[in-house]
């Protein structure tokens, strides 16, 4: 527990306040409808009555996510009776307001979450689900290469992987969970490479995308033989379809971790357990479509941090990087 957390830690009963609004879905108006027992009562709760900051990271398949942020505060913000604030920003910047005690929560995949967590001791509770996700909130990373390519597809690391010595590879990012980490912690147990920093010794060229779209925009253009993307790139709106029909997936690697909502450390347990509530009603029907819109997932679901996050760790010591 650190402390610092301005208008969170510190004041038991702002706690209790927040507890009493967040009882309704009709938010504040109908908590403060009900008789409190004295006046002292009521001037504390309107005292106490903090804003939560959300914190929603920009990615490449999210369009007018401020608007969309904004949307799904203001649902939050009547669930729980309080103000609700949603702030647009990268995986870095949010792990960072979440450290400086500037949010409260945010959205993050799996290698922030393991910085969320070492920085400001936050953790996962709900994971995204997607219906181009092959676990239910765990997808595949891929090595993608073109349709007509000889190398042969197959289940065998050292016999399909084998077969990528002195290619030009692309990959997404050198920070990428499944655009670098996973299949390089992949090469590394096969035996290929000694760890991240030895892919030339393997590899006749590397380079990487940027991003989903532009790793597999260098298959497609024949700047590089193959690809290493999460499997959900290989839809719209990373890729068309004509382009899909382009490439195909020569090794599948399972268990990538889906993002998720973290919550800070500094928010009392009650509250937490109301914002888990809350987040959880998007899935109703009514209220789908505004998660739906924040990055394409369908579901949230409650997940236990460090079982979700196991296979991340692992790949991440396999390499050679810190979380």
């Amino acid at each position: 527990m650190r402390v610092g957390k301005q208008g969170l830690l510190g004041f038991g009963a702002a706690c209790l306040a927040v507890s009493v609004m967040a009882n309704s879905p009709l938010g504040a108006m109908k908590a403060i409808a009900n008789p409190l027992a004295n006046v002292k009562e009521q001037t504390l709760l309107a005292q106490n009555q903090k804003t939560l900051t959300v914190v929603f990271p920009s990615r490449s398949d999210s369009t007018d996510l401020q608007n969309k942020a904004n949307a799904v505060a203001a649902f939050l913000s009547k669930e729980l009776g309080m103000p609700v604030r949603a702030q647009v920003a990268d995986d870095t910047a949010a792990v960072e307001a979440l450290r400086a005690n500037r949010a409260d929560v945010a959205f993050l995949s799996s290698r922030p979450a393991l910085k969320a967590e070492s920085l400001a001791q936050a953790k996962l509770y709900l994971a995204e689900v997607r219906a181009n996700y092959s676990g239910k909130y765990t997808y595949n990373s891929v090595f993608v290469v073109p349709k007509n390519s000889p190398l042969k597809t197959g289940t065998d690391p050292k016999t399909i992987l084998g077969q990528l010595k002195g290619k030009k590879m692309a990959f997404t990012s050198p920070t990428s969970g499944s655009g670098f980490i996973f299949p390089v912690s992949k090469l590394v147990q096969a035996g290929f490479v000694p760890n991240k920093d030895r892919l030339d010794g393997f590899f006749g060229q590397v380079s990487y995308g940027g991003n989903y779209s532009k790793a597999l925009q260098a298959v497609l253009r024949g700047q590089a033989e193959v690809a290493a993307v999460s499997e959900y790139a290989l839809f719209p709106p990373y890729i068309t379809a004509q382009e899909r029909n382009q490439l195909r997936v020569l090794y599948k690697i399972p268990n990538v971790p889906a993002h998720g909502v973290a919550i800070d450390d500094d928010v009392p347990a009650p509250l937490r357990g109301k914002i888990i509530n809350a987040m959880l009603k998007l899935n109703q029907p009514q209220n789908n479509q505004l998660l739906r819109g924040l990055y394409n997932s369908t579901e949230l679901v409650k997940i236990d941090h460090n079982t979700h996050l196991a296979a991340v760790r692992n790949a991440l010591k396999v390499v050679g990087m810190e979380p």
